[in-house]
C-alpha cells in the first residue's frame, strides 16, 4: 500500500504526519512506525502522527515516539494543529483530543500557542525536579548547558532505577536571565538528545516560573525559541498553560508500506 506523508518540524523536533481520517495505517505495527522514522531507512523523524476524525472534536492525534511507544508530545500537537489547518480541517482556533485529554490550540501565521494539560504540582529532590506535563520530566539546572553531556547524563538517568521500568525525559537547563533559560533534552523513546522537546521546555519553565514568580518564561532549545505562558495557584498546581512556538512544512511525499 501506497501512502502520502508530510514532514513536518517545531523548533527542529521533526515529524512525519499522516491524514489518516480514513482510519486505515496499520498503527499496530510498530516495527513499520520504528522504520518510517529510522533516519537511514525510513524518512526520518523524532515522531510519527496520525490526524483522525474524534467525535465532538475537531480531530485526534495520535502519536507515536520513533520507538513505537506513546506519550503526550507538545511539538508534535502544534506540528498536528498546523497539519490540520493545512487539511482546511481548522480555521484559526480548535479543541482536539491528545492521549492526556483535549487540548485547545490557536493558530498565528506560523506561530502556534498550544494549551497543555492542568498540572497538579512538582516533586522536589535536592537539586533536581520532577514534572509531569503529559509526558514524564526530569528537570536537572546546570551551570552551562552548551558543555553538558546531555547524551550520557541523560541516558544515564532515564534508565536509572529511579524510573524504572518506564523511564523519564531528561532535562538540563541554564538559566539566561530574569525570565528566559537554555534547555537541552534527552527523550525517551527517541533514546538521544532531540533539538527540542515541547513537553519539556513546558516542565523546565514551571519549574523555573516557580522558583522566580513568574508567569511567562522564553525558552532557548538548540532548534530555536519557544515561550510558556501559566498560572500557579497557590497549593501549587499550575492552569492555564500555554506552548507557544513555530510549526513549520518541510516537504511531503509518498511511500509504499
Amino acid at each position: 500500500m501506497e501512502i502520502s506523508f508530510y514532514k513536518y518540524q517545531g523548533t527542529g523536533n521533526d515529524f512525519v504526519i499522516i491524514d489518516d481520517r480514513a482510519d486505515v495505517f496499520p498503527d499496530k505495527d510498530l516495527s513499520l512506525i520504528q522504520k518510517l522514522c529510522d533516519r537511514k531507512f525510513g524518512v526520518g523523524a523524532d515522531g510519527l502522527i496520525l490526524i483522525r476524525d474524534a467525535e465532538d472534536h475537531d480531530f485526534e492525534m495520535v502519536y507515536f515516539n520513533a520507538d513505537g511507544s506513546q506519550s503526550m508530545c507538545g511539538n508534535g500537537a502544534r506540528c498536528a494543529v498546523a497539519f490540520s489547518r493545512f487539511l482546511g480541517i481548522i480555521d484559526q482556533k480548535t479543541s482536539f483530543l491528545a492521549i492526556d485529554g483535549v487540548h485547545q490550540a490557536i493558530v498565528v501565521g506560523d506561530w502556534i500557542e498550544l494549551e497543555m494539560r492542568p498540572v497538579p504540582g512538582l516533586e522536589n529532590s535536592g537539586r533536581d525536579y520532577f514534572v509531569n506535563t503529559g509526558s514524564p520530566h526530569h528537570v536537572r539546572f546546570v551551570e552551562n548547558v552548551d558543555a553538558y553531556p546531555v547524551f550520557e547524563e541523560g541516558k544515564e538517568i532515564r534508565f536509572s532505577q529511579e524510573y524504572a521500568p518506564k523511564g523519564t525525559n531528561v532535562n538540563f537547563v541554564t538559566p539566561l536571565g530574569q525570565d528566559e533559560i537554555q534547555v537541552r533534552t534527552y527523550e525517551r523513546g527517541v533514546e538521544n538528545e532531540t533539538l527540542s522537546c515541547g513537553t519539556g521546555v513546558t516542565a523546565c519553565a514551571l519549574v523555573y516560573g516557580h522558583q522566580h514568580k513568574l508567569q511567562e518564561v522564553k525558552i532557548n532549545t538548540p532548534g530555536g525559541k519557544l515561550k510558556v505562558k501559566f498560572t500557579e495557584s497557590s497549593e501549587g498546581g499550575f492552569r492555564d498553560i500555554w506552548l507557544v512556538g513555530p510549526a513549520v512544512q518541510v516537504f511531503e511525499g509518498r511511500i509504499e508500506i
